[in-house]
């Protein structure tokens, strides 16, 4: 597969990444294999969560195919570079389609991203999550690899302005060890394992991350920030869903 877009990408956001100083550690990456697949599940707070998670990939010399919503590779500037770097579109209304291409990557070695909560998580917790990364790693035969991502949502995440030119912003990247999920498993009890992975490595990042002001936006509740708390989140979830689901009607 020829990579004429991928690895300038990379090149230019680094630049980037050190012009504004921002302070990004990265935990565990060695747990990413260097060859075959693998699906890596991670948790969304934030619309540049991609760039981040592909990183902790970097030191394996892995590329990461992202499993990204329908809409982004149909805008006029990011669909064209979605397509370039061979991430994967995913239609709500044709899940099946996005299920098969995953699979066909993963099968050819790739290793393929998944944002398992589907949609920004607006409380900063990790949301329930459908069994989709499981049923692919059991398909594929590859490891299912957890990961949190904590600080991207200071720089760009739903209902907040963006932040891109923020100086100095400390970013966490952490892996965790992963799972083996095998075919007769119970795919429910191994999401449940998933999600309870991701919680623990998001609230590690969260409690070591070096600021922890009280009363901020990008703070979750319960360690004394002002985002909405995981019914409220889920309460303004539901509500974009209806107002969705109105657009889409003929």
């Amino acid at each position: 597969m020829a990579e004429i877009v991928y690895p300038p990408v990379i090149g230019l956001a680094k630049t980037l990444f050190r012009a504004l100083d921002l302070k990004i550690h990265i935990e565990g990456a060695e747990r990413i294999p260097r060859t075959g697949g693998a699906v890596l599940a991670s948790n969304h707070i934030s619309y540049l969560d991609f760039i981040f998670a592909g990183l902790a990939a970097l030191p394996a010399k892995r590329l990461v195919r992202f499993m990204a919503k329908k809409d982004v590779f149909d805008h006029r500037i990011s669909g064209p570079l979605m397509r370039g770097m061979h991430h994967i579109p995913v239609d709500r209304n044709a899940g099946a389609a996005a299920f098969g291409a995953s699979l066909k990557a993963l099968k050819s070695g790739e290793v393929v991203g998944v944002f398992a909560e589907a949609t920004i998580s607006q409380s900063f917790t990790v949301k329930e999550i459908k069994n989709g990364a499981v049923r692919m790693a059991v398909a594929a035969k590859v490891p299912l690899i957890p990961m949190a991502l904590w600080g991207t949502q200071r720089l760009w995440t739903k209902g907040q302005p963006r932040r891109l030119t923020q100086r100095h912003v400390p970013i966490t990247v952490l892996v965790g060890e992963p799972l083996e999920p095998k075919r007769g498993d119970d795919y429910d009890a191994v999401t449940a394992e998933l999600r309870g992975r991701m919680t623990e490595l998001l609230d590690r990042a969260q409690r070591t991350y070096p600021e922890i002001p009280p009363g901020v936006w990008w703070q979750p509740h319960h360690l004394g920030g002002t985002a909405p708390t995981p019914e409220e989140a889920a309460k303004l979830d539901a509500a974009e869903a209806e107002a969705r689901q109105a657009r889409d009607l003929p």
